[in-house]
């Protein structure tokens, strides 16, 4: 392999060198780029450069003659798992182009790792790289146990652009959700100042009042979509905020928590057994304004568990939803 030079993208720009370096040789070592540094061996724009340098479009790399990936079991074993991973997440897309994926994440399945989480949506995404070797990243959340739309972002601009929209509230989510009992009104607006705790049984969030230390406020609609007797109601959710276990909290607190909850809904008494004891939110629907113009509207099918609910409910998922013209803000 000769030595090559090559030119800072768009996308690149504000990029640490290091990372350029993760993204364009992903077996390079942390450790063998810095002895290539401190030798003068890469240089940017002719001079020498550290690995928490950061790069301006049109800057030219040299990249010297680096080390072939070790052919070892162990790396034809992680192949074969990116290979795995890149046939699952494609099952996901509901749509893709060029700057954007948007996937239908599964129930169970985390969008990041933590404490005891080795598989994740985030930990696949490289599975998913282009020729440039630059992996989709993620631009908003979902919870473990909620599926739905999930969007990823494919260039590292497209996800700057991604993250001010969601920061600016310009994305608007509808979710469904299968809740117990029958809200009265069937249409409204849930409005509380919500707290993170950390407890025995993981992260949960308490109703909190205003100015209260770390109280964060929230705000939801709701509207009752169709009801099977007295028992469980079908809610289209509107969120305008978007606070952790938000519309998990903002439905047990008006006294009807989502089926399948074991945080926010321990009591199910009157709901029929027969249902799945899942969570039964689903991100049923996105639209934001495309990074290049436009809008991108996405909507992801009803999860296994949540249209066995539906058959056995009587309820029809093609059903008006009225959630639809609820306000904004």
């Amino acid at each position: 392999m000769s030595v090559e030079t090559r030119i800072v993208t768009g996308d690149e720009d504000g990029m640490r060198l290091d990372r350029w370096f993760k993204t364009h040789f992903p077996d390079l070592a942390f450790g063998h780029l810095q002895k290539l540094l401190r030798s003068g061996q890469v240089r940017v724009d002719g001079g020498r450069a550290k690995t928490n340098d950061r790069l301006a479009k049109g800057q030219t790399i040299r990249v010297p003659p680096l080390p072939k990936a070790d052919p070892a079991v162990p790396g034809i074993k992680r192949s074969a798992q990116i290979e795995k991973d890149a046939t699952f997440i494609r099952s996901l897309i509901l749509y893709e182009d060029k700057d954007v994926f948007v996937i239908n994440k599964p129930h169970g399945l985390a969008v990041q790792g933590g404490s005891g989480t080795e598989r994740h949506v985030d930990g696949m995404l490289a599975a998913l790289a282009g020729p440039d070797g630059e992996k989709p990243r993620l631009v908003h959340r979902l919870d473990r146990d909620t599926s739905g739309v999930l969007v990823l972002a494919r260039t590292r601009k497209a996800a700057s652009d991604l993250a001010a929209i969601f920061r600016t509230r310009s994305a608007r989510k509808i979710y469904w959700a299968l809740v117990k009992g029958v809200p009265t009104p069937k249409q409204g607006r849930i409005s509380l100042f919500l707290s993170k705790q950390l407890g025995i049984d993981g992260e949960k969030v308490r109703v909190m009042q205003h100015g209260d230390e770390e109280a964060v406020h929230s705000i939801t609609y709701y509207s009752l979509v169709d009801r099977a007797a007295n028992a469980v109601s079908w809610l289209s959710l509107k969120p305008v905020t978007g606070r952790t276990h938000q519309l998990r909290a903002h439905t047990a607190h008006i006294g009807h928590p989502i089926i399948g909850d074991p945080k926010y809904g321990a009591d199910m008494e009157n709901v029929p057994e027969e249902l799945p004891k899942k969570l039964h939110l689903h991100a049923r629907r996105i639209t934001l304004p495309h990074p290049r113009g436009g809008t991108l509207d996405v909507t992801a099918p009803l999860p296994p568990h949540m249209r066995e609910s539906f058959d056995i409910l009587g309820f029809d998922a093609s059903s008006y939803d009225p959630i639809v013209d609820a306000p904004e803000d």
